[in-house]
């Protein structure tokens, strides 16, 4: 299987370029097997129902985009994406820097006078090790000096932050939100649970592979970059127990089904792709994806070839596209096998 494989025509219009003024009025196009029907996040209550699970990945987005300059007066930038070593004062991280190649180790790099970031090791691929020392902690300067790190494909300014983060977001960690759950809101939860479903929550450090697309021409020699995850016992036992699970975000699923084959805390480099066999998930709700991405190839692991006619329906009928955009809730499909 080729990249190309998972490429598709979209226009630069139907990607959304600012969330929803009220979240769960996204639509929301469901196939669950009972054909396609064409809904809204308003509706997702009624699409659940006692013997549920809901599990909804409650990492929260760092300020982890910073715009410093070096001594000379150069700009640089950095994109946090994971913490290594350190705490508060002082804090060592992996990070995106541009432009790499122009920054030698032990550059200092400056944003306002309480925040120094020396740029250390080259970790490849455009990494690099940096190090933030704060007078007053790395948290609060980065919350001073830092930027929501949104998507390349959005040009606009967000005038309230807390729009790419979810309402249940809990620790700041990840580096991209996990923009699925972004639909919801407290009200649509309750209702769920009146409904009779059950909510639980993971976390699933959302990194790198966030960023890049496939840079190889098969996907046998595609390496996903490890993300810490954490399944607590609780939800392992809500999803055993249950009659469906549903995923809120390809960043959950990664995790449950992380989780279903080894330990339930710790690092995943999982690729889901075909043959895949999905040991935990029953549905999944997701938003629609760039080309040839690897959401987009998990995605294909899950409901089949298929996918391409949902898009295209989707396409046609006006859903918007990609982080900001609408949602889909689909069922697994002919996935080519099972490992």
């Amino acid at each position: 299987m080729r990249p190309a494989d998972f490429a598709y025509d979209l226009p630069a219009a139907s990607i959304a370029q600012v969330p929803l003024y009220d979240r769960p009025s996204a639509r929301l196009l469901v196939d669950i097997g009972d054909g396609v029907r064409h809904l809204t996040v308003h509706d997702l209550p009624t699409l659940v129902g006692p013997g549920d699970v809901i599990v909804l990945n409650d990492t929260r987005v760092l300020p982890a985009r910073l715009h410093l300059a070096k001594e000379t007066g150069g700009a640089v930038e950095v994109l946090l994406l994971e913490r290594l070593d350190g705490t508060g004062t002082s804090e060592a991280w992996e990070a995106l820097v541009k432009p790499s190649r122009r920054i030698a180790p032990g550059t200092v790099l400056h944003s306002g006078p309480d925040l120094a970031v020396t740029v250390e090791d080259d970790l490849g691929e455009g990494r690099r090790r940096v190090r933030l020392d704060a007078v007053d902690g790395v948290p609060g300067a980065l919350d001073r000096y830092g930027e929501m790190p949104l998507p390349p494909y959005l040009s606009t300014v967000l005038d309230d932050p807390d729009r790419y983060q979810t309402v249940y977001a809990d620790r700041p960690a990840s580096a991209a939100a996990p923009t699925a759950g972004l639909h919801l809101t407290d009200d649509i939860l309750d209702s769920c649970r009146a409904a009779g479903a059950r909510t639980e929550r993971l976390e699933l450090v959302v990194g790198l592979d966030t960023f890049r697309p496939i840079a190889v021409d098969d996907l046998d020699d595609h390496r996903m970059h490890s993300e810490a995850y954490d399944v607590p016992a609780a939800t392992l036992d809500a999803c055993r127990a249950a009659e469906r699970v549903i995923a809120v975000g390809t960043t959950t699923v990664r995790a449950l089904e992380a989780a279903a084959r080894g330990d339930a805390a710790g690092r995943t480099e999982l690729f889901i792709r075909r043959p895949f066999d999905f040991r935990v998930v029953d549905l999944m709700l997701t938003n629609f994806h760039l080309p040839g991405s690897t959401l987009l190839v998990m995605l294909d692991a899950f409901v089949g070839p298929g996918w391409r006619d949902l898009y295209a329906t989707a396409l046609a009928e006006g859903y918007r596209f990609l982080s900001f955009g609408d949602a889909m809730l689909v069922a697994p499909g002919d996935s080519g096998g099972a490992t």
